[in-house]
């Protein structure tokens, strides 16, 4: 059975820092392209970080650029990601979804491109 487990999030002050993590079972993780989105309630789930199988391909939009980073532990199974430089508008739930063999890694990551998705973990960034 396919699951995925996210969590470390948490409130954090704005300039703070927080590691998620996505913790799979039921299948090898190395064979899964791996994305991270948020969404906030009322708007679109929106795509943060993606990593393709094989680790060839990282992807962050404009936004996340420089603050995000996401990172594969194949023999822990588990994802990782790590924000900086928190900011207000970081508040959401994040969420980690895989799809097999994905190699496409890029600003058209959509969350229909992923079929396996874990349940989120609250991030809420505030004084």
């Amino acid at each position: 059975q396919v699951r995925l487990v996210e969590s470390g999030g948490g409130l954090v002050q704005p300039g703070g820092s927080l590691r998620l993590s996505c913790t799979t079972s039921g299948f090898i993780l190395a064979r899964y392209g791996v994305a991270w989105f948020r969404q906030v309630p009322g708007k679109v789930r929106e795509g943060v970080a993606c990593i393709s199988v094989g680790d060839l391909r990282i992807y962050y939009p404009d936004p996340m650029r420089g603050r995000f980073t996401i990172s594969r532990d194949s023999a822990q199974n588990t994802v990782h990601l790590q924000i900086n430089s928190l900011k207000p508008e970081d508040t959401a739930v994040y969420y980690c979804a895989a799809e097999l063999l994905r190699s496409a890694c890029n600003g058209n990551m959509r969350p229909d491109d992923y079929t396996y998705w874990g349940r989120g973990t609250q991030v809420t960034v505030s004084s």
